[in-house]
């Protein structure tokens, strides 16, 4: 048994766990993160990444180490495609933000490499067990390390950042499935190929025969994805019926085709814990809640999470004040269920449902052209597409 102790103990070396140390550390506030995974399982799964203004400005701080602004791709806006023509929402016309294309692996680089240099104590490999004691001063995470030896961390604080099959969670809930759900009727498959842009920017394409988005990642690859049910084989489909499936549900746009090399299915569920914070343990990210991805909130609303208990942190460990603890829950959930929502909405004005009726589809074609056809409609669309302003900053 191997007991250690420090001021915050992290679990999840995700974007939210990386980036609080990141906080805590220039307020000289000492931690230690644990993620069961390698460091290269870290950096190398791909995952999709469109990051708000404001997430771009506090990943900033982590100074040279961050490329999302030299690496990543600036986008000013997207088009909605619906009735076989498309509709650029203008975000620099309407709210004057951008923002960045950048994959979560690229930012998970960024801020691997930034907390390294600094000495952050970050252990790979490391399993999570339990949690005890989080309505004492010194919770203790009970977990076993790379040798599968079995590891206790004593801390003043736990902050739950281990995605969303948290360990944590339960130590918060009392569940590890205690919270709000909904699950969609739907899933995305999702191709990398291997092709030029097929477009500058998003594409956002509702058709009758379901959803498509076309996004980008480099000169060389690109991403993709199409409505599908969520029992779908991803191997069941040809390139062909692939390229086939995709071109019909973007009537108008004449996609660039290329080799497939990598096919998923992304399954569409939205989550939010009944609690985020109980004594002095509390959850962020994907721990907290998971969105569909029609929205672009998922790493953004992580991030404005630990902007939050940031502060909160820094009040209870260096001036022994809980007031921003106790508030912790109630600021964050504000921005978790915009978010809820905003990802709800663009995910039931874009997608076919299952048992749609006639009625139901003009009347989602009504909505879209409500919002494309209005300066209002479309500075909401911009507004929340690009971020709300930060509760709490730097």
């Amino acid at each position: 048994m191997t007991r250690i102790r420090t001021r915050v103990a992290i679990v999840g070396a995700g974007p939210a766990g990386l980036f609080l140390s990141h906080l805590l550390a220039g307020a000289g506030i000492e931690s230690i993160v644990i993620d069961n995974r390698t460091r290269e399982q870290i950096e190398t799964t791909i995952r999709a990444g469109i990051l708000e203004q404001g997430t771009v400005e506090v990943l900033d701080s982590i100074g040279e180490h961050s490329r999302a602004r030299t690496v990543g791709h600036r986008h000013d806006g997207i088009e909605l495609r619906f009735a076989g023509a498309g509709h650029r929402i203008d975000f620099q016309k309407h709210v004057g933000r951008s923002v960045w294309l950048y994959p979560q692996h690229e930012v998970l680089k960024d801020l691997l490499a930034a907390r390294t240099a600094a000495g952050q104590d970050i252990r790979f490999g490391v399993t999570a067990d339990h949690v005890e004691g989080a309505d004492t001063a010194t919770p203790v995470v009970f977990a076993t390390d790379a040798e599968g030896q079995p590891l206790e961390i004593e801390a003043d604080f736990v902050v739950g950042a281990d995605g969303s099959r948290s360990v944590v969670r339960a130590a918060v809930t009392g569940s590890s499935t205690g919270g709000y759900f909904r699950e969609y009727p739907f899933a995305w498959f999702g191709i990398l190929c291997e092709a030029p842009p097929s477009a500058d920017e998003l594409i956002y394409s509702n058709s009758p025969d379901g959803f498509a988005l076309i996004s980008q990642r480099s000169d060389t690859v690109q991403r993709m994805y199409f409505q599908c049910d969520p029992e779908a084989d991803p191997a069941a489909l040809s390139e062909e019926q692939l390229w086939e499936e995709l071109q019909k549900r973007v009537p108008g746009t004449t996609l660039k085709e290329g080799h497939i090399f990598q096919r998923d299915i992304l399954r569409f569920r939205s989550f939010v814990a009944h609690e985020l914070r109980h004594g002095r343990a509390a959850l962020v990210g994907d721990a907290a809640h998971t969105v569909p991805p029609t929205g672009a909130k998922g790493m953004n609303l992580a991030i404005a999470d630990v902007l939050v208990l940031n502060k909160a942190l820094q009040a209870l460990l260096l001036e022994g004040d809980e007031r921003l603890l106790d508030e912790y829950a109630e600021v964050a959930s504000q921005r978790i269920w915009k978010a809820q929502h905003f990802s709800w909405w663009m995910t039931s004005m874009l997608h076919v449902a299952p048992d749609a009726s006639d009625f139901d589809r003009r009347r989602q074609l009504g909505e879209l052209r409500t919002v494309v056809e209005s300066e209002a409609g479309q500075t909401y669309l911009a507004e929340a597409y690009t971020g709300w302003p930060l509760a709490v900053g730097l």
